[in-house]
């Protein structure tokens, strides 16, 4: 049977029998594996970087298991860069950003899924327009941010996170999966909008706040180009400070390497 006949996927159980399906599905699993290790290797690099002494750090040929394990460079790393100041920006950032995020974006999906106003096609299609815009936009929005005031604050980078058109979609299409009823159930008792998106629908989407959840917090931490942009220094979230790292503050590669690990670990955990 040739592989564009098959009806029950590409490959299962029974089709490991011939040899050209065995062929097949090793070649498929050394190409995952390939891919794997491209993924894995730089942060199994950064993490044993990060515990070498500065001398065996610049050795040529560079050693890939270390010789010491040095332990203080991760210490020293933390309290020469005041690591924990941005990682408390990150987590302002990342707060107001999810907060703004769940609660605008939210509501304007329970608005377009079951209020649905007169205009609701034309502004499903504006969401829709936004997604596809050039960055270019990036320059008239940066400079309305400037003439708000909005440079050396949050605030912006907030009400960024509350307008994400693709996160509307997301919520409008999972509103439309709860059953009207409830939703009239709770107009008869008496229930505002307000209450209940609250009290009736947001308890009932558990699954999707979840989903927009990771999405934010993943953005966010890894956001770079709006915090470099419109925030301070003393206000910059890791991201930004990995990238302001330099010889002027005396930082060794090995510390390099140190920030490196503590900036991955709360991805890498969440």
């Amino acid at each position: 049977m040739k592989f564009n006949e098959k009806t029950d996927g590409l490959i299962n159980f029974s089709d490991l029998k011939k040899i050209e399906f065995k062929v097949v599905y090793w070649l498929m699993f050394a190409i995952l594996v390939a891919i794997s290790l491209v993924c894995i290797v730089p942060i199994i690099w950064v993490v044993v970087s990060s515990v070498k002494p500065t001398a065996e750090m610049y050795r040529v040929p560079p050693t890939i298991i270390p010789e010491t394990v040095e332990l203080g460079v991760l210490k020293s790393a933390w309290d020469k860069v005041q690591f924990g100041k941005y990682f408390l920006n990150s987590i302002i950032l990342i707060a107001g950003a999810w907060a703004c995020d769940v609660f605008f974006n939210g509501i304007c999906g329970y608005v377009l899924s079951r209020l649905k106003p007169k205009g609701t096609t034309l502004v499903m299609t504006l969401l829709f327009w936004t997604m596809l815009i050039s960055g270019i936009s990036m320059v008239p929005l940066y400079e309305t941010f400037v003439s708000l005031g909005g440079v050396g604050h949050f605030w912006p980078l907030w009400l960024q996170a509350g307008c994400n058109a693709f996160n509307v979609m997301l919520f409008r299409n999972f509103f439309n999966s709860i059953p009207m009823s409830y939703i009239e159930a709770a107009r008869i008792d008496g229930l505002s909008e307000i209450k209940i998106f609250f009290k009736i629908i947001l308890p009932l989407s558990i699954p999707i706040l979840m989903v927009v959840s990771i999405f934010s917090v993943s953005h966010q931490w890894s956001n770079f180009m709006w915090p470099y942009l419109l925030l301070t220094e003393d206000k910059a979230p890791v991201s930004v400070k990995l990238f302001m790292l330099d010889s002027n503050e005396n930082i060794m590669e090995n510390e390099k390497m140190a920030i490196m690990l503590f900036s991955i670990i709360p991805p890498a955990i969440m």
